[in-house]
């Protein structure tokens, strides 16, 4: 089995290319198509929106990648670029960070089709609600997934579900709070090509310049802010991990983490 690394120079590459050339072909690439250039570091890319607006904690997608390079082996780019949907730069990055505080509106037919073309090649979405108290960022997200998706509906990922083992050992999800205790996902294929999260997993990294948290974590403290550092970790490198089945290959590491074998 390829390692995490072998496969992202891979993804990214072959997203980069197809997606591209897709994109070309539905109008909404620029006259010149930017390269990837020499770097095949995962970025965690940050889904714009049409007025500008990015993350909803700025600070989270670095936060991010910085948790997945100290805690593995994958090269992750520290500054995250945004990128609308309908931007062929979406397939840069296998992973997409789109999160949000409050209700957007309806986004454009291109937007649409990026979208649906980012998770058909192969691509990766989070969804994270900043304010899940409200709930009104993931009505609008599930209105537009139905549009660009609608052969896909959200359900539940059940606890057994890989994501939740993929490189920690996960019994649910939290964030900046606890939250339900289920993620839910949409499937492309045979894989789960978009998460969604309400429990704000961006509020519970995200520092500010003087490396302060931004934002309480309740009601687990320093513990649950662990474990979603954890979930983030699993989340990525699930999304880099396209052989990743649920199968017997990684049960072996699985059991030396749990102290079954030597």
């Amino acid at each position: 089995m390829q390692s995490p690394s072998t496969q992202k120079r891979a993804f990214v590459g072959q997203l980069a290319a197809v997606g591209a050339a897709v994109l070309g072909v539905l109008a909404i690439l620029p006259s010149t198509v930017r390269s990837l250039g020499p770097g095949t570091d995962v970025e965690v890319r940050v889904v714009r929106y049409a007025d500008g607006r990015g993350a909803a904690y700025e600070s989270a997608p670095k936060r991010m990648a910085w948790e997945v390079r100290k805690r593995t082996s994958v090269e992750t780019k520290l500054t995250a670029d945004q990128s609308r949907f309908d931007d062929p730069r979406i397939f840069e990055s296998p992973f997409l960070y789109w999160s949000g505080r409050e209700g957007f509106p309806a986004m454009s037919e291109a937007e649409t089709v990026g979208l649906r073309r980012f998770v058909e090649f192969g691509g990766f979405v989070l969804v994270d609600d900043a304010r899940p108290e409200k709930g009104e960022f993931l009505a609008s997200v599930r209105r537009e997934l139905a549009r660009a998706l609608p052969e896909s509906p959200l359900h539940v990922l059940p606890p057994s579900h890989t994501v939740y083992r993929s490189f920690y050992l996960i019994d649910r999800p939290v964030g900046r709070v606890e939250g339900p205790a289920e993620l839910l996902g949409l499937e492309a294929g045979e894989r789960t090509a978009v998460v969604v999260s309400a429990h704000d997993i961006g509020g519970a990294v995200a520092r500010d310049n003087l490396g302060a948290w931004e934002a309480e974590v309740s009601p687990g403290g320093s513990e649950q802010r662990e474990r979603a550092e954890r979930l983030v970790v699993n989340l990525v490198m699930y999304a880099l991990c396209l052989d990743y089945k649920d199968d017997q290959v990684h049960a072996p590491f699985i059991m030396r983490r749990r102290g079954r074998l030597p």
